[in-house]
């Protein structure tokens, strides 16, 4: 077993690493991912290692880094596009959306497009605007998109690796703020599927369920309840398009109670589909509405509020305590 811990950062590298040496077709293309090594160092030391041909550093021009990979992928190869931050994804929207997200279907088939495209997301970090948003659930709404998340470095490991060997193209959602978080990694181990949720930590009152960077606010909220003699489970729902609603349903159909949390704007948020279709199929189960816990419905503040704005440990523990009073 080669187990090794390892920050989420470093996990991303080494799958990048580990992707590049198993298959010459393999890119790396963004802003400053070459000699600079990423903003957050995530491609740190791959051009060196691999050269200017295979980890390519482009100019400030986001629909034109997408509109490459497009080509490349149409012509065999796998490229990994970096959009630096969040923010920055728009001007490629359009690529996404109207070209990557539709060209298999247009085509009856016979295209892929085996496009990885990583956006560090979220907040958390004290940047200045465009630089903390969580647009999730515009690429989850395009059919033709796989959109995930990791919590943890084995996730971000394994799921870099099986976004890279998907023939459909994959948005990694990676939280910045998480970059840091350590645990361990398996990298000789055999990864369960890419959009399975996972039951990080059972419980029988409750059900948090929650993506990204908001799985280890869920995790602090279970720890704290259980001072108190409440028993929450926390899913970790890993993809947002597919929705392993499958997971949820069983984890709702224990406990009778659903709270949903996630850093991006409660309004028209993932968090209202879970509890649409949580509604439909667990009605008979429910003990309480579902609720949600998400980011106000306005722009991302300015750094020194960010923390007014993010959801937190009291937020979603106030959530808990609604819910468990129905």
């Amino acid at each position: 077993m080669a187990v090794e811990k390892m920050a989420i950062a470093k996990a991303l590298n080494e799958a990048l690493r580990g992707a590049l040496e198993s298959d010459p077709k393999v890119l790396i293309m963004g802003e400053d991912v070459g000699k600079l090594g990423g903003v957050f160092r995530v491609t740190d030391g791959l051009q060196k290692d691999f050269g200017e041909d295979r980890v390519i550093d482009t100019p400030l021009a986001e629909s034109g880094i997408v509109g490459t990979a497009i080509g490349l992928a149409l012509r065999g190869y796998r490229p990994v596009v970096e959009i630096q931050f969040d923010g920055f994804v728009f001007p490629a929207y359009d690529q996404i959306v109207t070209q990557l997200a539709k060209m298999h279907a247009r085509a009856l088939g016979t295209v892929k497009l085996p496009v990885v495209i990583r956006i560090p997301y979220g907040g958390g970090i004290g940047a200045v605007e465009h630089h903390s948003e969580s647009p999730e659930a515009l690429f989850a709404h395009v059919p033709g998109l796989k959109v995930v998340s990791p919590a943890t470095p084995s996730d971000a490991y394994w799921m870099m690796r099986q976004a890279i060997e998907s023939d459909d193209p994959v948005i990694l959602f990676e939280p910045k703020r998480r970059y840091w978080d350590k645990g361990e990694v398996d990298t000789s181990a055999i990864p369960g599927p890419l959009h399975a949720a996972r039951v990080v930590r059972e419980g029988t009152d409750l059900t948090l369920a929650a993506y990204g960077p908001m799985v280890k606010v869920c995790l602090e909220a279970a720890a704290a309840a259980a001072e108190e003699g409440k028993s929450l489970e926390v899913v970790d729902l890993r993809s947002m398009s597919p929705v392993d609603f499958a997971t949820v349903q069983a984890s709702v159909e224990r406990t009778r109670r659903l709270v949903v949390v996630h850093e991006a704007p409660e309004f028209l948020g993932m968090g209202a589909e879970i509890a649409a279709r949580i509604t439909e199929r667990c009605f008979y189960h429910l003990e309480a509405p579902v609720l949600r816990v998400g980011g106000y419905h306005s722009p991302y503040p300015p750094a020194r509020v960010e923390d007014e704005y993010l959801p937190g440990l009291d937020r979603v523990l106030d959530a808990v305590d609604r819910a468990l009073a129905y």
